[in-house]
């Protein structure tokens, strides 16, 4: 198996571990409600 020790040196940040807001939050709400919008109340009209 790989050797994971050394994982932390690359510096690199998960997006789980990154803090958001609720501005941000909600942003991202409103963005997956209008897609939805138009992925299956679009078709459902026509």
């Amino acid at each position: 198996m790989a050797d994971h020790a050394h994982e932390s040196e690359s510096g690199r940040v998960t997006s789980p571990m990154q803090s958001f807001t609720t501005e941000q939050a909600m942003t991202g709400g409103a963005v997956l409600l209008v897609g939805l919008l138009i992925a299956f109340g679009l078709p459902l009209l026509l």
